[in-house]
């Protein structure tokens, strides 16, 4: 996986996640997956709360429309983007941009 991939229901991003960083934003790649550093504390799932919301943001999606369905105690997660075919395109071409391969 180059850190995304496309799903039948939108996108799949692997990601690697450091939480209680400075301020949330991409850190660049991490092996095969995509880095991202989140401000909240990994306590009772802020972590994984403000890294949906931080995805939303980024890609222009609603916050219900972003779940981590894969490693939701681990640094190492699944995050799916429910989007459709129009907003997948653009996603990806935002994912292309920010993460040339």
């Amino acid at each position: 996986m180059s850190g995304w991939q496309t799903h039948s229901d939108g996108v799949l991003l692997s990601l690697h996640v450091q939480p209680g960083a400075k301020r949330s934003g991409w850190a660049g790649r991490h092996g095969d997956a995509l880095k991202v550093r989140i401000a909240a504390p990994p306590v009772e799932g802020k972590a994984n709360a403000a890294l949906c919301a931080f995805l939303a943001e980024t890609f222009g999606l609603r916050q219900n429309a972003v779940t981590v369905v894969g490693g939701a105690t681990s640094r190492t997660k699944l995050v799916l983007l429910r989007c459709d075919a129009h907003e997948r395109t653009a996603i990806l071409t935002h994912l292309g941009e920010m993460f040339p391969h």
